[in-house]
Parts: C-alpha cells; structure tokens; sequence
C-alpha cells in the first residue's frame, strides 16, 4: 500500500503542475474575458490543498516518513 500511495502522490503532483502550466499557456494565448486562466489556478489550488492533505494522511496511517531534525 506504501508504494501505491507514493505513486499516487508524484501522480498528483504531476497534475498540479500541469495545471499550472496549463494556466500559463491560457494567460498567453487567450484573450481578455476568457475565464480559463482563472479556472485552472482554481483548480491547482485546489490539488495543492489535496496533495497536502494526502501527505498528512499519509504521515499519519505511517506510510510516509519525513526526516527528523533533531535527531
């Protein structure tokens, strides 16, 4: 389930990225009232917040184990 899970993560990370180049391509090319900019940095935000809420899931249930620093 741990390996499954990491891919899941970079998967998303993947999609949040592409989201955000998706909004670059929009705001270079579309003209001044078309709203997909908007729309797709709605919607990477809305991926950040979940991938963030699947990394401290993933803390949680132990799957992921961050580096300690104090050690």
């Amino acid at each position: 389930m741990e390996t499954v899970y990491k891919y899941a993560l970079v998967i998303m990370l993947f999609v949040v990225l592409f989201n955000l180049g998706q909004a670059l391509y929009f705001m270079m090319t579309d003209k001044e009232n078309s709203k997909r900019t908007v729309w797709a940095l709605t919607r990477r935000i809305g991926l950040s917040v979940l991938l963030i809420l699947m990394v401290m899931f993933g803390i949680w249930m132990g799957w992921l184990h961050p580096h300690d620093v104090n050690r």
